[in-house]
């Protein structure tokens, strides 16, 4: 701990904003580990039973999807299932819109991150830059300077180096947690696209179609229909 101080002293001023950097990225890093594990561990569980569920009852598919709120997949399926009587269109567009909102904040700290990998090795190589220029500005070159003088001005220039590798380590450092997290943000976009055709898919064939069909069977198309709490859906029809 105290040779990091120390080096952090020899880098000089510039170092300052570099170790900000550092800091923020690991936290942001701890922080997106912490989101994408509590999600990654409970969302297939999640989807399995709300699905199941839809296809019995819907009003049980949406107390599933209730419980589990505070994550993006629990938003992302009680959208469309809290909507009363919806069409098909209906319903996919409000799974998208919840789905475009969830992905907004899955690219939490992502500008942040890029914003480090773009600046940090600008700092650094400006931290070297005016360190080379304070080495040789205490430089006598013209009076024949002694060997103590040329192993200090070889030991400025070292100092000055610091900065570089700290910027270097700190981009690489973001870089590597920003590639992580849009492999994840990209594998979670595919996977609620299937959840979302899925569960679509059931509201179409258990609860859709069969009350138009009635109807067309009875001869009149019915705009109101209602949802069984315990079965399959059931038209509320008018004969002649």
């Amino acid at each position: 701990m105290a040779a990091l101080l120390d080096m952090v002293v020899k880098g000089g001023p510039v170092m300052i904003p570099i170790v900000g950097f550092s800091v923020f990225t690991l936290s942001t890093a701890l922080e997106r580990a912490w989101f994408w594990q509590r999600l990654l561990s409970k969302e297939d569980r999640i989807v399995h039973d709300v699905l199941h569920a839809a296809q019995q009852d819907l009003s049980a598919a949406r107390d599933i999807a209730e419980h589990a709120i505070d994550l993006p997949i629990g938003r992302f399926l009680l959208a469309p299932l809290r909507l009363r009587q919806p069409t098909p269109e209906t319903f996919r567009l409000a799974m998208e819109a919840a789905g475009d909102k969830e992905f907004v904040k899955m690219q939490k700290g992502d500008k942040f991150l890029e914003t480090t990998v773009a600046v940090s090795p600008l700092l650094g190589l400006l931290g070297t830059v005016t360190g080379l220029i304070a080495t040789f500005g205490n430089l006598n070159i013209g009076g024949g300077g002694s060997s103590e003088q040329a192993t200090q001005a070889a030991a400025g220039i070292g100092e000055a180096l610091i900065t570089t590798a700290a910027g270097m380590i700190v981009a690489i450092m973001a870089l590597l947690v920003f590639r992580v997290l849009v492999t994840l943000q990209s594998r979670q976009m595919d996977y609620f696209s299937e959840v979302g055709n899925e569960l679509e898919l059931i509201y179409r064939q258990l609860w859709y179609e069969p009350v138009l069909g009635d109807a067309e069977g009875n001869g009149e198309v019915e705009n109101d229909y209602r949802l069984g709490s315990g079965g399959r859906a059931t038209a509320s029809i008018d004969g002649y």
